[in-house]
């Protein structure tokens, strides 16, 4: 009769099992951390808009109208760069361990999303406290252009007041420039995002076992 046992011989050597890296695995798209690198986005591009206005509105006396309409064009682009590249960092940082790839594509969708929510604020007429100064603003020199207060506007005047060919022209030109101006920020936005993103991504963590 023969018996087996459970027990190594101590003669025989095993070699260890080799020791590979264990990659930590997660989702891909991250939409915590996206949200927060939205709010920052829109908190940065609100706090830097108000700095805008406030030295636009102290240069007015001073500077021509035209510069100044330049000087807000230039600024709104700069604080849009700005505003996305700290919602990309932020998104990036509070994430998790990640490499620049996945992080350039949730800066991506960060960047998409601002858009859509910044368009639907536009489309809603939400422009917060900047549109209830101007609706302010303007109904102030409405009443002190009208002595007489707020009149009812003649209709033979409402009619006068069509566009010429030439002027509906010029809008269309104008409107052209506007979107080729939106094309290019946006685009500009997205590489700004990008880079936000690459620079407050984390690395990933190896773990051997």
């Amino acid at each position: 009769m023969t018996y087996t046992t459970d027990r190594p011989d101590p003669n025989i050597q095993v070699a260890p099992a080799p020791a590979g890296p264990v990659v930590e695995y997660h989702d891909t798209v991250r939409w915590g951390p996206i949200i927060a690198g939205i709010v920052v986005a829109i908190v940065s591009q609100l706090m830097l808009s108000a700095l805008g206005a406030a030295v636009g509105g102290y240069a007015a006396g001073e500077a021509a109208p035209r510069a100044i309409g330049t000087g807000i064009g230039i600024w709104a682009v700069i604080s849009l760069l700005i505003s996305l590249f700290l919602g990309a960092w932020a998104m990036a940082a509070s994430c998790g361990p990640m490499n620049k790839k996945t992080a350039m594509l949730n800066a991506t969708i960060m960047w998409a999303t601002t858009l859509v929510v910044s368009g639907w604020l536009l489309a809603s007429g939400v422009s917060g406290a900047f549109g209830v100064i101007a609706s302010s603003a303007g109904g102030a020199l409405t009443q002190v252009a009208e002595p007489g207060g707020v009149s009812l506007p003649n209709p033979d005047q409402l009619t006068q007041a069509a566009p010429t060919p030439q002027e509906a022209a010029q809008y269309a030109a104008s409107a052209a420039t506007a979107s080729v101006s939106f094309i290019i920020g946006s685009l500009l936005g997205l590489v700004a995002a990008l880079i936000g993103s690459t620079v407050g991504a984390k690395r990933p963590r190896t773990i051997v076992r």
